[in-house]
C-alpha cells in the first residue's frame, strides 16, 4: 500500500513544467507539479478508495495531491466539517469545482452543503456550491430533489448570474445546463432561463477556453438523446 511520502515522490517525478505552465494559466496556484490526469490515474489504480491517504494527500496543499484526493477519496466516509475544511483549502477550480464538488455531491452531504456553500461571500466556496448541486442533477433521481427548492434556486441565477463573481459566473451557467439536461421536471424552464441570460462572460485567464453558450449546449445534450439522463459518478 502506496504511503503519502510514495505518492508524492512518483507525482513529482510525473510532473511537467508545460503543464504547470497551463494550470497557472487557468488559475492554479502553487505548491503544484503539473501532472497530467491520465498520469495520476496509475497512482489511483492502486489506491482507489484509499481514503484515509486521499485524505493525507489533501492536507499537503500540493494541487495535483488535492485533485488526486477527490478521485481517491470515499465519499461515503466524508463528514459535513470535513467538507467543509476541503472547500476551505480549495483555490482554483479544478480543486473546488472538481475535487471538491465531486466529493460532497457523492457524499451523503451533498445537498446539506449545497445549500451553505452558494451563500459564502468566498468565490471558491460558493463556485463550490454550484457545482454540488450540477452533480447531484446528475447523481440523484428525480424525486429526491425538491421542485419547488430548485425552481427557486434557477430564478437566483437568472436574476444574479451577471452580478456574482468571476468563477461562480461560471458554475452557474454550468447549474442551468445541467439542470436541463439531466433534471426533468425543470428542463425546458432551465433552458428557457438559458436564453434569457444569453451569454456569460468570465474571465478565464490566458487560455483558449470558453464560456458554454448554454442554449447551444442544452441542444446537443437533447439532440445526443441524453436529456434526463443519470450518472453512477461524477467523479473522472
Amino acid at each position: 500500500m502506496d504511503t503519502v511520502k510514495d505518492v508524492m515522490n512518483e507525482l513529482a517525478s510525473l510532473g511537467d513544467e508545460s503543464v504547470v505552465k497551463m494550470f497557472k494559466s487557468h488559475g492554479a496556484h502553487e505548491p503544484i507539479y503539473g501532472v497530467r490526469v491520465g498520469d495520476m490515474k496509475k497512482i489511483l489504480k492502486r489506491n482507489k478508495n484509499n481514503h484515509t491517504l486521499a485524505l493525507a494527500l489533501y492536507e499537503t496543499g500540493n494541487s495535483d495531491a488535492m485533485y488526486l484526493a477527490g478521485l481517491m477519496a470515499d465519499p461515503s466516509l466524508m463528514t459535513i466539517s470535513l467538507l467543509d475544511a476541503w472547500v476551505k483549502r480549495a483555490n482554483w477550480y479544478m480543486i473546488s469545482e472538481y475535487a471538491v464538488g465531486w466529493v460532497a455531491a457523492e457524499s451523503p452531504y451533498g445537498m446539506d452543503v449545497a445549500r451553505k456553500w452558494i451563500t459564502s461571500k468566498h468565490e471558491m466556496i460558493a463556485d463550490a456550491g454550484w457545482a454540488v448541486w450540477s452533480n447531484l442533477f446528475r447523481l440523484m433521481p428525480d424525486e429526491k430533489l425538491d421542485k419547488a427548492e430548485i425552481e427557486n434556486l434557477l430564478d437566483h441565477v437568472e436574476n444574479e448570474i451577471h452580478h456574482a463573481p468571476n468563477r461562480v459566473r461560471y458554475a452557474m451557467n454550468g447549474f442551468v445546463i445541467a439542470m436541463a439536461a439531466h433534471y426533468e421536471p425543470l428542463a425546458d424552464q432551465a433552458f428557457a432561463v438559458a436564453e434569457r441570460i444569453g451569454k456569460v462572460r468570465v474571465n478565464l485567464g490566458e487560455t483558449a477556453c470558453k464560456v458554454p453558450f448554454a442554449p447551444d449546449y442544452i441542444k446537443k445534450t437533447w439532440a445526443a438523446g441524453k436529456r434526463g439522463s443519470k450518472r453512477k459518478t461524477v467523479r473522472c
